[in-house]
């Protein structure tokens, strides 16, 4: 059941009745967008050593979390109920070892041509890699902590960065 509420027309994801819908992006120019995220993957010392060392018993951590960060952002539209489908160029996703966490900085760079921005696909990328990695080590630490996910950065669109 719906709850009665005044309509604010600069939230753009209801409509004139309060109803849920996807914004009509059509009448904004293409233009070239990108957004980079982060978050990090917190483990103990000897958890972190054996990743490095590539003795996880689920085999290669580092490249799986990376080709599952690449994969969820050309999902986020299937995973997120409004966002828009979007024709993706680029998708880099890095997974930089940090000693002093101890564990993984993750960092994912997603770009396109398009009408709306890229920031829940960077967004997605980082915190699918995030759980992969902590899927892939669990047998090595039940305790890894998924932290600070967040968007860093955004270019293009109306406004800008």
């Amino acid at each position: 059941m719906q709850e009665n509420f005044p309509i604010n027309s600069k939230l753009t994801h209801l409509d004139n009745q309060g109803g849920i819908q996807m914004v009509d992006v059509s009448s904004k120019p293409v233009t070239v967008r990108q957004a980079v995220a982060s978050g990090q993957v917190r483990m103990l010392p000897e958890t972190f050593r054996a990743i490095e060392a590539g003795n996880a018993p689920k085999g290669d951590v580092l490249g799986t979390a990376k080709l599952a960060g690449i994969m969820a952002a050309k999902q986020t539209a299937s995973l997120i109920p409004l966002c828009h489908p979007l024709p993706l160029h680029k998708i880099e996703v890095e997974v930089i070892p940090d000693p002093e966490l101890p564990g993984y900085q993750i960092q994912a760079t997603v770009k396109t041509k398009a009408e709306t921005g890229v920031e829940m696909e960077a967004l997605t990328a980082v915190s699918v890699a995030a759980l992969t990695l902590y899927d892939m080590a669990k047998a090595l630490e039940k305790t890894i902590q998924i932290e600070s996910i967040r968007l860093v950065s955004k270019t293009g669109g109306k406004s800008s960065d």
